[in-house]
């Protein structure tokens, strides 16, 4: 069961309503976020593309626009160096389509997931020096590779760093930076830039921003807003915190891709079926961000960039088709291998475990952190999903609110040849001996208790049906987009009546449910999740008969109390107001 709790924080909600023209329920919801002056109140609730920082106060970015000017003059062989995910594609994207348009000799280069793993690697720096490149250009990568870069250095080459991962520290503590020429990164400890929690692409998009401050272009606003539309897509698919600057960011960027001319963005929309005027985060980090996603890790990230980069629409069908059908396709392999996993954690002693160590051997190795992610949310725990790779066993874990992954896993480091990550998702590599001895040291040696293993759920309002009104609904519409950082708030009505349930969805995924108060307010109510374990709940609370009534659209005793976020559910000009049940008791 889980853990309910309602936030109880307290303000001076009269002054805060009359001072900001919002509702008592705005008000509260505000509050809960933090935001009790009129200033940070209209900052959040107003985000303006104004306020977006300077990028000259990123450390070193100065140095690194004055590099690129003189390269672009002298016409040197500049070399991109991406990622394989969303982030390092779009960053990829912003960069080179950048500089071709300043007219520089550029091309990229995006490691292979599988053969050559994450960042530039010794084989990138040897093939740039045989092709005659003379600087090359990273981006959301290079912050830890100090053995490519001094090694480019000797061949003599000039290396630009642009990354936002951590940087590389010493078991001693000491911070150790690239020998690069440049190196632009906000959590550079003598960085003063204001805010901390770019992605890749953004802090790309920042040197993009500086460099043309320098070059005097026509329709440079208008081109930077349109990059500044793609950093929205990253952002949101690196799972940033949506606050400060990345609100900014995501709140125009989703204005702007609703009017975009790319046209692969319209192609992966017009076959992923988005209606561009409803465009919301939802899509770009569930069907945009995805797609662009599983050709990295089922192909090469260079189909999803090139698909950014079409020029003609039959081109731009044609990829869209192909990297939605790759996502398809890795849809399918991550349910097989999810239910692998539960079927073997369930029939095994695994389930007893705190730490869940599942061990896929035949597991395509670049869907293991989805599967872990799932089995995390199934079952509540911190979860590594290990798979047979090239060179030994590899895997991916995710984590909790009480457990930091890699704090836990340093410790046991001698078991792994190697470790990256941060407090809820890690990266390992070790050799097939050592997973039980990592599963039982994990399990024999965790702080876990029972009670930090049962899911927290937390209530921004306990608000009855009678406050739900379009009205309402409208004005939730100023905290979005929502996400990571800027959750969508919670709702909860108790001991609702059903009168009415289908089971809906074309694979019967959901139910639709009609539910009364106690104060006779009807509302529709929409539950997609495990039907199974929903009625297997009613079953065990009311008995098989009233289950089977409500399914037979009888009167039943049933009631449920539910937390729910609304919405207006429009279709074929009839609107009506919807309750989205995200937890039912």
């Amino acid at each position: 069961m889980e853990n309910w709790v309602i936030k109880n924080k307290k303000a001076d909600f009269n002054r805060i309503i009359q001072e900001c023209g919002v509702s008592e329920v705005l008000s509260r919801l505000l509050v809960n976020k933090g935001l009790t002056e009129q200033m940070e109140i209209n900052a959040y609730l107003n985000p303006e593309i104004d306020s977006l920082y300077d990028p000259y106060l990123m450390k070193d970015i100065a140095k690194a626009v004055e590099l690129l000017i003189d390269k672009i003059k002298l016409g040197k062989k500049i070399r991109i160096i991406g990622d394989y995910d969303v982030d390092g594609i779009v960053a990829t994207y912003v960069l080179f389509r950048t500089l071709k348009k300043l007219g520089a000799s550029v091309d990229y280069e995006i490691p292979d997931r599988i053969k050559d793993g994450y960042g530039i690697n010794n084989s990138m720096v040897t093939a740039a020096f045989e092709d005659k490149v003379d600087t090359l250009l990273t981006c959301d990568n290079g912050i830890v590779a100090l053995e490519q870069v001094q090694m480019a250095k000797e061949l003599g080459m000039t290396v630009i760093i642009t990354d936002h991962h951590n940087l590389y520290e010493t078991e001693e503590g000491e911070i150790i930076l690239p020998q690069a020429d440049a190196v632009v990164n906000t959590n550079r400890p003598e960085c003063e830039y204001p805010f901390k929690g770019l992605c890749g692409a953004a802090i790309a998009y920042k040197l993009m921003v500086a460099l043309l401050k320098r070059i005097d272009l026509p329709d440079t606003d208008a081109y930077l807003e349109e990059l500044l539309s793609y950093v929205a897509i990253a952002t949101v698919c690196d799972v940033m915190e949506l606050i400060d600057e990345n609100r900014i960011i995501v709140k125009h960027g989703l204005r702007l891709l609703k009017r975009t001319e790319n046209k692969g963005l319209l192609a992966l929309m017009d076959v992923s079926g988005i209606d561009k005027s409803q465009l919301a985060s939802f899509h770009l980090g569930f069907v945009i961000g995805p797609c662009l996603n599983a050709s990295g890790r089922l192909d090469t990230a260079k189909k999803g960039l090139e698909l950014l980069l079409a020029e003609t629409k039959e081109e731009a069908t044609a990829m869209a088709q192909e990297v939605r059908e790759l996502n398809n396709i890795r849809k399918d392999m991550t349910q097989e291998y999810v239910d692998k996993a539960i079927q073997l954690i369930e029939n095994s002693g695994l389930k007893e475990d705190k730490v869940l160590v599942v061990y896929l051997p035949d597991c395509h190795e670049s869907i293991a952190g989805i599967i872990a992610g799932r089995i995390r949310e199934r079952y509540h725990r911190p979860t590594l999903v290990l798979t047979d790779a090239q060179d030994g066993v590899k895997g991916s874990g995710r984590s909790i609110e009480h457990y930091n992954m890699i704090e836990e896993l340093n410790q046991y480091r001698d078991l792994m040849v190697k470790l990256g990550g941060h407090p809820m998702a890690a990266g390992l590599s070790l050799l097939q001996e050592n997973i039980d001895p990592l599963r039982k040291a994990l399990n024999d040696n965790t702080k876990l208790t029972k009670e930090m293993l049962v899911p927290k759920v937390t209530i921004d309002v306990e608000l009855p049906l009678g406050y739900v009104t379009e009205n309402l609904i409208n004005e939730l519409k100023q905290m979005e987009p929502f996400g990571k950082g800027n959750e969508k708030p919670l709702f909860a009505e108790r001991n609702l009546k059903i009168k009415s349930a289908f089971v809906i969805g074309k694979n019967a995924s959901g139910i639709r449910l009609r539910v009364i108060n106690k104060y006779m307010r009807e509302m529709d109510a929409l539950y997609f999740g495990d039907l199974d374990a929903f009625f297997a709940y009613l079953a065990g609370k009311y008995g098989e008969e009233e289950v089977e009534k409500l399914k037979t659209g009888r009167g039943t005793k049933i009631e449920l109390t539910i937390t729910y976020y609304p919405r207006i559910n429009e279709y074929k000009g009839f609107r009506n107001i919807q309750l989205m049940i995200q937890n039912y008791r």
